[in-house]
C-alpha cells in the first residue's frame, strides 16, 4: 500500500508553478493535454518489456477456453466461444455531437460496444476473464488433470469445480472488474472474494452474491479495496491475487482486442494507415484496461493509431500521473480532489504506476469531463441511436471535439492536416454498461434528462 503523505500547500503551491494545468485538475475544470513526449511506436514498444508473441500467447489460450465457454455459458455458442463485441458507426450521435459542441466532424464515428461483451458486459469481460483462466489452466496442467491439446469444454466438469474449490480467488474493484473475475471464478468452482469500494454499485454486488462469491465492502475508495484483498490473498498460499493496478496478465488479456479489432475494421472495409488515421478514445479508471488495450491497438496499426485517455474532472489520476511524472507517487485526494464520480468504474484516485510509466510514451492524449457531460452523452446516445451505457463508457464520447479544438499544436505536430482528419475514424470504446438493470437505467436516463442545459 502507498503511505505517501497528503501534500503540503507549499507542495502543491510547487506543482502548480512548474505544471500549471495542475491548477485546472484542482478547480475539477474539464482538461486536455496532449503528450509533447510521445515517441515512435519502434522507439517505444521495447520499454513496455512485452512483445507481440505475448500477446499471441494470450490469443491462443482464448481460443483454446472456447470450447468451454461454449459449454459453460451458452450464450458464447453463436460466436463459437469467442469473447467479442461488436463495432458500428454512430452517424446520428457524429451529427448530434456536432451540434452539441458547434463543431464539424469529419470522417466517421465508430463505437466499440464492449458493454456487450458476454458473461460481465464490459471492457473487463477481456482482462479478468482472461487472467483467472491463465490460472486455472496453470494449476490444471500441473496437476496433469489437463493438456493443452484437450478439448477445454472437460473443465466444465464436477471433477474440475472440486479440484478449483481448493483454491481461491480474490480482487478488489469499483465493480465491473469484481464482476468479470468473481462470475467466471465462481463457474470454474474456485472461491471467489471481490472487495468493493464505496462507490461500486449495489446491483453489482447483488449479482456478485447471487453467483456465490463472497463480497466485502469498504466504506474508502478503491485502492483500500484493493490493499485489502491483497493483505487476504497475502495469508493463503492458495488464493490468488487479481492485481489491477500491476497485473501483466490483465494486460495482456486486453492487449488482444487489437488484432481483434483490426479484423473487424477489414471485414468493414476501413484502411488504417498514416492518410487514414484511427483515433480511439478509451475511458479509464486505474489503466489497466485502456493501457492494455493501446497496447494491443500499437502492435496493431503502428504510429497510424492515436490512443487518448478520458477519466472524470473527479478523478484524473492517469492525466495527474502521467503529466507530472509522479505516476502512482501522486494521488488526486493528494490535491484535495474528492475521487467522487457517478462514472463508478472511472472512481480511481491513484493511476497505475506499470502502465502510466511504459505506456506513457504510446499516449497521445488525455482529458477529462464533468460527470454532467457524461450523463447528458448517455441521454444524447440512447436518443440517436437507442444505444445505453453505463456512464463510465461515455467518458469517451467528448474526444474527438478535444482533439479537433485542442491549441496545443498537437495535430500540426503530428502533422493531422485537414486532408487526413477528414479520411479519420473516431472511435469510442464504450466499455460497459450491457448488465445494468432496468431501473438503474432509468435512473440514469433521468439524470440525463436534467442534466441538459436549459434550452435557449
Amino acid at each position: 500500500m502507498h503511505l505517501h503523505p497528503h501534500y503540503s500547500r507549499e507542495a502543491i503551491a510547487n506543482l502548480c508553478q512548474t505544471h500549471p494545468l495542475v491548477d485546472s485538475l484542482i478547480a475539477l475544470q474539464p482538461s486536455n493535454w496532449f503528450n509533447p513526449e510521445r515517441k515512435p511506436v519502434e522507439q517505444a514498444l521495447p520499454a513496455v518489456g512485452l512483445t507481440s508473441g505475448d500477446v499471441a500467447d494470450a490469443s491462443q489460450r482464448l481460443t483454446r477456453f472456447a470450447r468451454y465457454f461454449c459449454a459453460a455459458f451458452p450464450e458464447t455458442k453463436t460466436s463459437n466461444g469467442l469473447l467479442e463485441s461488436p463495432l458500428q458507426a454512430i452517424p446520428a450521435m457524429q451529427q448530434a455531437l456536432a451540434a452539441r459542441y458547434d463543431q464539424p466532424i469529419d470522417g466517421t464515428l465508430l463505437l466499440k460496444l464492449d458493454s456487450q461483451l458476454p458473461i460481465s458486459g464490459s471492457i473487463k469481460a477481456r482482462g479478468g476473464i482472461y487472467e483467472v483462466l491463465q490460472h486455472a489452466e496453470k494449476l490444471a496442467l500441473k496437476a496433469g488433470l489437463l493438456h493443452l491439446d484437450d478439448d477445454y469444454a472437460r473443465l466444465h466438469s464436477e471433477e474440475f469445480r472440486e479440484f478449483f474449490g481448493q483454491y481461491s480467488v480474490a480482487v478488489g474493484s469499483t465493480g465491473n472488474l469484481g464482476l468479470s473475475i468473481g462470475i467466471i471464478s465462481a463457474k470454474l468452482g474456485f472461491k471467489a472474494s471481490v472487495h468493493m469500494s464505496a462507490d461500486a454499485r449495489q446491483w453489482k454486488k447483488d449479482m456478485l452474491r447471487s453467483h456465490g462469491v463472497t463480497v466485502m465492502e469498504y466504506q474508502s475508495d478503491y485502492s483500500v479495496a484493493v490493499a485489502q484483498g491483497r493483505a487476504q490473498a497475502e495469508q493463503d498460499p492458495n488464493c490468488h491475487f487479481v492485481d489491477d493496478e500491476n497485473s501483466v496478465q490483465l494486460f495482456l488479456g486486453y492487449a488482444v482486442a487489437g488484432e481483434r479489432l483490426k479484423a473487424q475494421l477489414e471485414q468493414q472495409h476501413i484502411k488504417v494507415d498514416k492518410e487514414h488515421p484511427l483515433f480511439v478514445y478509451l475511458p479509464c479508471g486505474v489503466g489497466g484496461g485502456p493501457g492494455g488495450v493501446a497496447f494491443g491497438l500499437k502492435l496493431a496499426f503502428g504510429d497510424a493509431v492515436h490512443c487518448i485517455f478520458a477519466e472524470p474532472t473527479h478523478s484524473p489520476c492517469m492525466l495527474l500521473g502521467v503529466y507530472t511524472g509522479l505516476h502512482d507517487h501522486i494521488s488526486v485526494q493528494d490535491l484535495g480532489i474528492d475521487n467522487i464520480t457517478a462514472a463508478d468504474g472511472l472512481a480511481v484516485g491513484r493511476a497505475s504506476g506499470f502502465v502510466g510509466r511504459t505506456m506513457a510514451p504510446m499516449l497521445d492524449g488525455f482529458y477529462t469531463l464533468s460527470d454532467a457531460d457524461m450523463l447528458e452523452l448517455l441521454g444524447l446516445l440512447n436518443e440517436q441511436e437507442n444505444i445505453r451505457l453505463e456512464p463510465s463508457a461515455l467518458a469517451g464520447m467528448a474526444g474527438p471535439v478535444r482533439v479537433l479544438q485542442e491549441t496545443q499544436g498537437y495535430r500540426k505536430r503530428l502533422g493531422l492536416t485537414p486532408a487526413r482528419l477528414a479520411r479519420a475514424h473516431h472511435l469510442v470504446w464504450a466499455t460497459g454498461g450491457g448488465m445494468v438493470p432496468e431501473p438503474e437505467m432509468a435512473r440514469y436516463l433521468a439524470q440525463a434528462a436534467s442534466a441538459k442545459p436549459a434550452a435557449v
